[in-house]
């Protein structure tokens, strides 16, 4: 109920802001009956159609009273049709996408196409009987469903071309999606937010039926309208897919964009923690579990009690193992475990995992078996061969576990790259740790756990390695590049095509120049491609992948990295001390660049 409720303020929200305007001329138009037949008996009707509709009529309605009901019923058919088809596309369309292998925007240019077929409908009352012939087939319980049907195809349209507004959702559902795991959470919180985006737009809707009924030209003059408000959708659509209707949403401040990113946190924790953990022995062990993350978040430090470590599950390979042997914590019970969660470009993992390392290599004589889980957080980290190679450029020799179907990422109930889970020789967790930092204290706790396992074990004295997190509270926070979780961007609609950059971005956002191929998880270089970046921060570095090079300007001077193979992170930019800074990176054609961090 939580996440429902998350889901339905989130969508009340998206539906007043700035996002709504390229589809609220449509949903003023459809809440009329512009977008409906004329009242007229016979008008505009294919041969046959309105004979059929008489005979399902009840008895002594005339065609006056079947088009006052379907002037009442249009608002809620549009926004229904809107609302299921926004939910069914957010929910499924990355899978749907991923598994048919086809352009990340096949779902916008689904939604355009639509928009464009309902305008011509409309100009040409032959074709919009065509288009509508599919839902013929349908019962038809009134005289006035048969009209309703070309409300249904608009909001199946607007409700494809208005998933991009899904922010607030879309995290959550890009693990659910990873992990193959679209349960009830997920579920409930794209409904909530579904139906709480068609609260503001019904309201819209039904503005628009009080001006029909209001303007008496309207009703004196509705084969004209209907005509005048197919040329609007087809110019809408226009707009929308060259982007132009971006100059009036840029231009207008996103007034609701902080209440929306309050809510992001809230939605991407539950989809991700599946109520008692897999492998649990219940919820009171899930509920210690779930204790212990959150006062890891809160910054606590200590032993605690945090319930039984869940089984590694759904492994898909073991690197660094005799042979490539699966481990299990049950073999390793009389250990000291610690479980760490990373993936091989995070660029916080990167500079957690030379802690981990130096444990592992310092500490395995006396009972400590650090086990890596490399999770994937981008599609290129689910390559096994991608993976040994980082492991081997970060200097890993301790066993890591290929956890590509999420399935010890969800036993453990983690949602963060990098986390670690401290396990005792007994098998329970007594501790959690999430992101970088702190690690003389975590090393204390592994020593404590040690020496409680072996009492007057001679433990070698603690490692010495530099701890690199950065500690400015104003560094620029990691930017995702693909339009899944973009954030930051300066400048139009995040589309496939060419991009004109602004002067310069504000701090902490990007701008694009050039033509870009923009993907779910990156942005694909094309001519002249080029990206501006205003951060603040001591380095910049760029996931990037492919085979080209990286032309970098910044401070007046330029230098040129070279880039070959499987995506990985490039230091592009360094600035001692800290500040901020503007970089300008050109990209060959073919580069695909995935996320900026920054150090």
């Amino acid at each position: 109920m939580t996440l429902v409720l998350i889901g339905l303020v989130g969508g009340i929200i998206t539906g007043l802001s700035p996002c709504v305007l390229p589809v609220l001329p449509v949903v003023l138009l459809g809440g009329g009956s512009a977008l409906g037949r004329d009242s007229a008996p016979g008008k505009d009707s294919a041969p046959g159609k309105d004979s059929a509709l008489r005979r399902d009529s009840a008895p002594g309605r005339d065609s006056a009273g079947q088009h006052a009901e379907l002037a009442r019923r249009r608002p809620y058919v549009v926004v229904g049709g809107l609302t299921l088809s926004f939910a069914v596309f957010t929910l499924f369309g990355t899978l749907l996408l991923g598994s048919l292998h086809l352009p990340a925007d096949a779902i916008r240019w689904l939604g355009l196409s639509l928009l464009v077929l309902v305008g011509l409908g409309l100009l040409v009352p032959a074709l919009g009987h065509l288009i509508e012939r599919p839902f013929y087939r349908f019962p038809q319980r009134s005289a006035s469903v048969g009209a309703d049907r070309n409300g249904i195809i608009v909001g199946i349209a607007l409700g494809a071309v208005f998933v991009p507004c899904a922010g607030p959702v879309l995290a959550a559902i890009t693990v659910a999606g990873a992990s193959g795991r679209i349960g009830w959470h997920t579920i409930g919180l794209t409904l909530g937010f579904a139906v709480g985006t068609a609260i503001p737009l019904l309201a819209f809707a039904l503005a628009g039926r009080g001006m029909s009924r209001r303007i008496g030209a309207y009703r004196r003059h509705q084969r004209a309208f209907r005509a005048v408000s197919g040329a609007a959708v087809i110019a809408l659509a226009v707009a929308l897919t060259f982007n132009l209707s971006d100059i009036v949403q840029r231009d207008i401040p996103n007034y609701t964009q902080s209440l929306a990113n309050s809510l992001e946190k809230g939605a991407t924790a539950g989809p991700a923690a599946p109520g008692g953990g897999a492998g649990s022995s219940g919820a009171a062990n899930g509920a210690a579990l779930a204790a212990c993350q959150q006062a890891a978040l809160n910054g606590g430090s200590g032993l605690e009690e945090c319930g039984p470590a869940p089984a590694f599950s759904g492994i898909q390979q073991w690197l660094n193992t005799a042979g490539g042997k699966p481990l299990t914590l049950a073999g390793l019970r009389g250990k000291v475990v610690l479980v760490d969660f990373w993936a091989y470009s995070c660029i916080n993992c990167q500079r957690e995992l030379p802690h981990a390392q130096a444990w592992a290599r310092d500490y395995a004589s006396d009972g400590l078996e650090v086990v890596g889980v490399h999770t994937p957080e981008y599609a290129f980290e689910h390559v096994p061969s991608n993976v040994a190679a980082g492991a081997r450029r970060l200097g890993l020799t301790f066993p890591v576990a290929l956890d590509n179907s999420y399935g010890t990422w969800n036993a453990f109930e983690n949602q963060s790259w990098p986390a670690a889970y401290l396990i005792d020789a007994t098998g329970q967790i007594r501790h959690v740790s999430v992101g970088e930092g702190d690690y003389p204290g975590e090393e204390q706790l592994i020593r404590q756990l040690l020496a409680a396992a072996h009492p007057g074990i001679a433990l070698p004295a603690a490692t010495d390695i530099p701890d690199t997190t950065p500690s400015d509270p104003a560094q620029t926070p990691e930017t995702y590049l693909g339009a899944e979780r973009q954030q930051g961007f300066d400048g139009p609609r995040y589309a496939t095509g060419r991009f004109t950059a602004p002067a310069s971005p504000p701090l902490n956002s990007f701008a694009l120049a050039g033509a870009w191929t923009i993907g779910q998880e990156s942005i694909t270089a094309g001519t002249g491609a080029v990206i501006t970046l205003a951060f603040h921060a001591a380095n910049v570095y760029l996931d990037v992948g492919g085979t080209g090079t990286l032309t970098v300007s910044t401070g007046g001077a330029t230098k040129v990295i070279r880039v070959s193979g499987a995506p990985d992170i490039y230091t592009v930019a360094t600035e001692q001390p800290a500040r901020d800074a503007v970089v300008a990176i050109r990209l060959s054609p073919g580069l695909a660049a995935y996320s900026f961090t920054f150090g």
